[in-house]
């Protein structure tokens, strides 16, 4: 598989990993909540990797996914289109049905909408803290068919040929101008080859899946 050299890497430590964000399922990843200023950045041909956080101890530095960018929508093209139905959030529903990722979409009055999910108030209700991180800075959500899932199972790869060292939100790394970036990600994806689009493992937190979370706090409920 070719990589497009002009393209680039966004990588960012995954604190919790229940299968939301990204959402693995149903043959396609997305990334429709969190990480709003990579949602903002990436175009169509960029790779966004996730990384084991420092509260992950077997997946530590090992990469729990990694997703190249084919495709770009809105919350409100993402909310109709048949494709992604099945990514709606059902709360009574199934592990992978209760942690949907598409819930937001515009009322015709022009109110953004939250519906029950991950992301809510334990009630249901709108938790103005997720909705605002969500969705105020882009109205973007980044779409792959083109992805390597490994949850649990995380994979090993060699950030320090990367170059990719401590971090608060993300790193974006410029393929062209970062050879060995280039190179340990086009090695990356060959080595796991028939990784491509198959869940490799669970979600790290799978067993969390009926639980809500605020990201102003990191709390769960």
């Amino acid at each position: 598989m070719l990589i497009d050299q002009s393209k680039s890497l966004y990588v960012y430590s995954v604190t919790r990993d229940l299968g939301f964000a990204p959402n693995p399922f149903h043959g396609v990843c997305t990334l429709a909540t969190c990480k709003p200023n990579i949602r903002k950045k990436a175009v169509i041909g960029d790779w966004v990797m996730g990384i084991g956080g420092a509260n992950m101890k077997k997946q530590k530095r090992k990469c729990i996914f990694l997703m190249e960018v084919t495709n770009k929508t809105t919350f409100d093209q993402y909310w109709i289109n048949p494709e992604f139905q099945l990514k709606k959030a059902v709360r009574n529903g199934s592990k992978v049905q209760m942690l949907g990722d598409n819930i937001y979409h515009t009322s015709p009055e022009g109110i953004r909408i939250q519906e029950d999910s991950h992301h809510s108030n334990a009630d249901g209700t709108t938790n103005e803290t997720n909705l605002n991180r969500d969705t105020g800075r882009t109205n973007n959500i980044l779409i792959s068919n083109n992805y390597f899932y490994f949850g649990v199972n995380a994979a090993v790869i060699d950030l320090d040929a990367i170059g990719h060292g401590r971090i608060r939100d993300y790193k974006g790394y410029s393929l062209e101008n970062n050879k060995p970036a280039y190179k340990e990600i086009s090695k990356f994806i060959k080595k796991q080859s028939n990784a491509k689009n198959i869940l490799q493992g669970d979600p790290v937190n799978f067993h969390q899946f009926d639980t809500r979370v605020d990201q102003g706090t990191g709390q769960y409920s």
